[in-house]
């Protein structure tokens, strides 16, 4: 199977599916592409406009980050989302790291804005809950190496993926408060598909002291 993906390398929902792709060994083109860019043919892929968007090998075409892994996940035996009763497991750390995301780009947005344009209060709500939501990581019930069960789950995937987001655009010393979640993300931000889709200055980021 060879798929296209559609999107930025600087789009937290783009990197999430081409860490899955890597993950699971899909060969993939990828036509870097976002919204803004003039030409681009986000918009007649995906109506809503966003990124990401897959062309699959039989012409159709998927968007939302979710449920292009979900169709990804059915063409390799190895499941990022598990059957039975892991499932509910771990779909719940997918929401709760993809709402990390949602805070952080939020928050990223409102401090593009003119300074006299952004609101406090909007930025300190963002904030908040990604303080709540990475308190609330650290004190769940998990393993040592993986957040459910012995392997890699969409789980890690998206809270390591959060994780990273926070540190590349909202950096602040979070760690120190909550070790054994700092020492997880360690052990996930050494896989191959994390590290082969760091995007653009997240480097010098995760390099600098923490």
């Amino acid at each position: 199977m060879i798929v296209k993906l559609y999107g930025h390398a600087t789009s937290p929902y783009v990197r999430k599916v081409r860490i899955a792709l890597r993950e699971k060994n899909i060969r993939f083109e990828w036509a870097q592409e976002a919204p803004s860019d003039p030409g681009n043919h986000i918009a007649d892929l995906n109506p809503l406009g966003k990124v990401p968007v897959l062309e699959t090998d039989d012409g159709r075409v998927l968007f939302d980050s979710g449920l292009i892994i979900e169709y990804l996940d059915t063409h390799s035996p190895e499941r990022l989302i598990p059957e039975g009763e892991p499932r509910q497991k771990v779909l719940l750390w997918h929401v709760l790291g993809s709402g990390v995301v949602d805070a952080t780009v939020a928050r990223l947005l409102e401090t593009r804005r003119a300074p006299t344009q952004q609101s406090a209060s909007f930025i300190a709500r963002q904030e908040e809950k990604v303080a709540r939501a990475i308190a609330w990581a650290d004190r769940a019930e998990k393993g040592r190496a993986y957040l459910v069960g012995e392997r890699f789950t969409l789980a890690d995937l998206a809270l390591g993926l959060a994780l990273e987001y926070v540190d590349f655009r909202y950096p602040h010393d979070w760690r120190s408060e909550h070790p054994r979640l700092a020492h997880w993300l360690a052990g996930i931000s050494t896989r191959g598909a994390f590290a082969e889709t760091q995007p653009p200055g997240m480097e010098k980021v995760l390099d600098a002291p923490h």
